[in-house]
């Protein structure tokens, strides 16, 4: 029995693209959110965390209707790449970015304000500029928020199933993520290569947040 592990590494593949990316995308944004005193605060809190209770197929079936070179966002698209968004590796990356959003924002804007001001101001009044006091002072207190939020954002890429089908559908090595490369063992009547698949997955899932875990509990013990 010979085990296709292409869908395996364009998971990973994905989850290390989109964690990346939305570290960079999300960081200033939950930082702007965990300080702010606007009033659209609620407005754009309720709107990123929408995927977390939105169906995946719904979000799937807008961002492909987004994603067609008929509508304005992908016919920009395609006039800037030469390539449609819809059944590509780059649409799924997009989408993956919308669907995983919460999961990067939330716990770091949880920090930063669990974190206050205090120590950015401090860092700000003893000369040190926006950019260093953030990396030297904010960023070191506020790892385990950023920890947090890395795994988060990494495991539910991996386990997208909803929108990558609606918007990659089913093309190897380009959009054939491991969750749909399950589904289609599993249509197939092909259990055993679907429990090998999914016994990976587990695996590397159960690693992960282990890893976690123990980091966590030893950092509570240092700094206790």
């Amino acid at each position: 029995m010979i085990i296709d592990l292409s869908s395996l590494w364009l998971t990973i593949k994905l989850a290390l693209i989109v964690t990346a990316l939305l570290l960079f995308l999300a960081t200033p944004f939950a930082l702007w959110l965990a300080h702010t005193k606007s009033r659209l605060k609620p407005l754009l809190e309720a709107v990123i965390a929408l995927p977390l209770v939105l169906p995946p197929t719904v979000l799937g079936f807008y961002l492909l209707i987004a994603f067609n070179p008929n509508a304005a966002f992908g016919k920009t698209w395609m006039k800037i790449t030469g390539d449609t968004l819809a059944f590509s590796f780059e649409g799924l990356v997009i989408a993956s970015l919308i669907y995983s959003l919460p999961f990067m924002v939330q716990p770091i804007q949880s920090s930063f304000e669990s974190l206050g001001r205090k120590p950015y101001e401090t860092a700000l009044s003893l000369g040190a500029k926006p950019l260093d006091a953030f990396l030297t002072v904010i960023f070191p207190l506020s790892f385990r928020g950023f920890l947090t939020a890395c795994v988060l954002t990494f495991a539910h890429t991996i386990g997208e199933f909803g929108v990558v089908l609606m918007v990659g559908g089913n093309i190897p090595q380009e959009t054939k993520v491991i969750s749909i490369a399950i589904y289609e063992h599993v249509e197939t009547l092909e259990y055993a290569q679907a429990h090998i698949l999914s016994g990976i997955l587990l695996l590397m899932s159960f690693l992960i947040l282990l890893s976690v875990y123990a980091y966590n509990k030893r950092y509570r013990i240092n700094v206790g």
